[in-house]
């Protein structure tokens, strides 16, 4: 170094940081026609007889790094932490930026007959859902199988906001797609809540059995009433208040684990003191605890919890 110089000058070329425990990749889809930049972190243990659970993580590019860190570190910890070791898939698009707010409206949004006042004004193409399904379900799937031993009985996919309403979506048109489904402030709200709609033909016309599927629902407990001393009319506040994020998310699980269809079993948690951005952090964490480690501390038939 040299004389009067700063360590941040003699060290002055900054590089892009990197998780050690992960890789990524851009694969480009036939059935939506996009670019998906994949990242995936793998166990550094041998697999199980059966294979590695696996847990699909919607809107990658930010989520992806909390899961697998968490995932990474607590299984380590497996005797205190009751964490298993997974594979986390990230499922995100190539670009600099923590969301792709056009192509993630598009893709995990349900196809509704009409789209013509969804809620979002904002988003210039939705209702692929479906494409983005077959997508994960025949393309994806299949090359992560080939990438890792997993086990195809222990799959989940979580998702947050529109990623928890493509969870919802998932669950209820392809039940058996996944195991573990976990919905983190899920957009009930989205086109006049059309996802009630597909709820219901879930419900009451699929003959399947499900009696080890399980469905995990959370909302922040700031995503529909004010932190207090804020202002409880300002147009965001009433934006919250007609979405009714938190009552819609209860309604749903209260309707869930009543009817329990085809014997799903459903959770809920209220993540108190939490926003909508919040959520999707403190989210991941009960994802990881759901999916992993002892699930029955949610509670299947408590909703205050």
């Amino acid at each position: 170094m040299q004389p009067g110089a700063s360590i941040a000058e003699e060290n002055s070329t900054w590089r892009e940081a990197t998780l050690p425990i992960a890789q990524q990749q851009d694969i480009r889809s036939a059935a939506t026609g996009k670019t998906y930049r994949i990242f995936i972190s793998k166990p550094m243990s041998e697999p199980p007889a059966g294979g590695f659970p696996v847990i699909y993580v919607l809107d990658g590019n930010v989520l992806f790094y909390p899961v697998s860190m968490l995932v990474h570190g607590q299984s380590q910890r497996r005797d205190a932490t009751g964490i298993v070791p997974a594979v986390v898939v990230g499922i995100g698009y190539p670009t600099q930026a923590m969301l792709d707010e056009v192509s993630r409206a598009e893709d995990l949004t349900p196809p509704a007959p009409d789209l013509s006042n969804t809620g979002d004004q904002r988003a210039p193409r939705q209702g692929g859902a479906d494409r983005f399904l077959d997508f994960v379900e025949h393309e994806l799937k299949p090359m992560i199988a080939k990438e890792v031993n997993i086990d195809p009985k222990q799959q989940a996919l979580f998702g947050h906001s529109y990623g928890g309403l493509f969870a919802l979506h998932a669950l209820f048109t392809r039940p058996q797609a996944f195991q573990v489904y976990i919905a983190s402030s899920p957009s009930i709200w989205w086109n006049k809540q059309f996802i009630l709609e597909e709820q219901k033909r879930f419900s009451t016309h699929s003959s399947i059995d499900l009696g080890q599927s399980r469905l995990l629902l959370m909302v922040g407990g700031l995503e529909q009433r004010p932190l207090a001393g804020s202002a409880s009319q300002s147009p965001r506040m009433a934006h919250m208040q007609q979405r009714r994020m938190v009552d819609a998310t209860r309604e749903l699980a209260e309707e869930l684990q009543h009817s329990r269809p085809h014997g799903l079993n459903t959770f809920f948690r209220l993540q108190e003191g939490e926003n909508h951005g919040t959520a999707m952090l403190t989210g991941s964490i009960r994802a990881v605890e759901f999916f992993l480690g002892r699930h029955e501390q949610f509670n299947a038939g408590t909703l205050g919890q």
